[in-house]
């Protein structure tokens, strides 16, 4: 019993991505041309979730800093904390950090796997068009709440999926994609 429960978690997990390469590759290839204009452009990128997603922000960040599979030089990239900042809450203090890092021709790279409380991104995706930021918002089945915070400028890859695992094995693929695509466009395919 236990180990068909364990099997099928495996089978479900790739269900969900082979169906997603198709109809999220289009909206990637979008995200890392914006990434690699933004980088070689001058410009940094702000990584940032909310809960549990805060870590894969961290994560992406690292990957965009140290490397992917190739060697190159650290990118613009870093994670914001949402701990960091006394009584604030999460929203606020990421919020305040982009107000206080975000300039013209920065990104700002978001996650969120959960399966409610997008509409919590209103007041973060307002301080970072004010700063004249574009977003790409990496969220899960509950991110259709985002598009009138979204302008055309932004673009959101959306993993549609009732699991908030799912959603977040998934957003890992992402991330590996983004900085596989960026990496090829930068250094060429490599080995």
């Amino acid at each position: 019993m236990l180990e068909q429960r364990i099997q099928q978690q495996f089978f479900e997990s790739a269900d969900l991505l082979y169906q997603a390469a198709e109809t999220l590759s289009r909206p990637l290839a979008t995200a890392a041309q914006m990434l690699l204009d933004g980088i070689t452009g001058g410009g940094r990128v702000l990584c940032c979730g909310l809960g549990l997603s805060a870590l894969d922000a961290s994560y992406m960040a690292a990957l965009l800093v140290g490397r992917f599979e190739q060697d190159r030089p650290g990118l613009a990239a870093w994670s914001l904390d949402t701990q960091a900042h006394g009584s604030d809450s999460e929203v606020a203090a990421l919020t305040r950090q982009v107000q206080a890092h975000g300039h013209p021709g920065d990104l700002l790279l978001l996650f969120e796997s959960r399966q409610a409380g997008l509409g919590n991104w209103a007041e973060v995706l307002a301080a970072a068009h004010e700063q004249d930021m574009s977003v790409i918002a990496i969220t899960g089945s509950q991110g259709d709440e985002l598009r009138g915070l979204l302008r055309d400028t932004d673009v959101q890859i959306r993993v549609q999926h009732p699991r908030s695992a799912r959603v977040a094995e998934a957003q890992r693929l992402l991330a590996h994609c983004l900085c596989d695509a960026v990496d090829v466009q930068l250094l060429g395919a490599g080995e």
